[in-house]
């Protein structure tokens, strides 16, 4: 069993050009390309963002953290990522914010734990942890104090080598891309990826699915995640790519039957067709599980 990512996705080395200079991206490309992302397929307020019952982001709590996700290994809390000085990240360096996502780990050399996808983010491009950092430099600092994660396990000490950089991914090869769409700013398959004894087993359940959720984001149901995988029977292989565009953006299966709100269905409603028909594209790509 792997521990890490499959190599297919680490192949966009193969497609990429020199990341952009900070001199090349204007603040308002920055914060255009971050408002994009954060708001459609990083959907980082499906995690950050407090919700009602019914699963309504809490508009006034937008990234201020404090909601619990419980897991048999942990049950973590949300933090604050606005601004806010005193409960947030208003001190960190933007530096501090890139090594916090990609790196998983604090200013003060802490790992952050899971469900934070940092082993995912750790190929996000310099352009595009950039963006991430402007678009959370200009949202509202809200003051929510959030207490502390509790983990059943000992944590890692690191998620792997420091990163140093990371070209931006070319949008000519719709695999590649949307490889770089769905792992490392989407992070789908951290949830529809099999687990054993609480560790991905990316080698034979890559997008398989079948890990159970109690009560995810507060939301009170049981759900399971998916196998987002082209079998033409257990996964998506009979899916039209409409049926797979409804189903990642409004959460309804080509039977007409609703997804569960655990999904981000109205951040990924945001993602542009091109983007959506990359994501199709790469999903048809990866091997259909169960093996025949």
């Amino acid at each position: 069993m792997k521990s890490s990512i499959p190599v297919v996705t680490f192949a966009l080395s193969i497609a990429v050009i020199p990341a952009l200079s900070h001199a090349q991206d204007s603040d308002e490309d920055l914060l255009a390309r971050g408002t994009y992302l954060m708001e459609g397929i990083v959907a980082c307020g499906n995690c950050h963002t407090p919700k009602t019952k019914d699963g309504v982001p809490i508009e006034e709590l937008k990234l201020a953290g404090g909601f619990v996700i419980e897991a048999p290994i942990f049950r973590a809390y949300a933090p604050n990522i606005t601004p806010d000085k005193e409960t947030g990240i208003g001190t960190w360096t933007d530096e501090e914010i890139i090594v916090a996502i990609r790196d998983g780990l604090r200013p003060d050399g802490t790992i952050i734990g899971p469900p934070m996808p940092s082993p995912f983010y750790r190929d996000i491009s310099d352009t595009d942890a950039r963006a991430l950092v402007a678009y959370l430099r200009n949202i509202e600092p809200i003051r929510n104090v959030v207490q502390k994660s509790e983990y059943d396990v000992p944590l890692p000490p690191n998620y792997g080598p420091m990163i140093r950089e990371v070209p931006d991914v070319l949008r000519d090869d719709p695999v590649a891309y949307g490889s770089y769409l769905a792992n490392s700013l989407g992070h789908c398959f951290e949830c529809h990826t099999h687990m054993i004894e609480g560790r991905h087993d990316f080698e034979n359940g890559f997008g398989l699915g079948g890990n159970s959720y109690t009560n995810p984001f507060a939301l009170e149901l049981v759900t399971a995640s998916s196998n987002i995988t082209p079998h033409p029977a257990l996964g998506i292989g009979a899916w039209s790519d409409d049926d797979i565009k409804k189903a990642i953006t409004q959460g309804v299966r080509p039977d007409g039957r609703k997804l569960q709100p655990f999904m981000g269905f109205q951040y990924y409603r945001n993602i542009s067709d091109e983007d959506i028909d990359a994501l199709i594209a790469y999903m048809r790509s990866i091997p259909p599980l169960p093996a025949e």
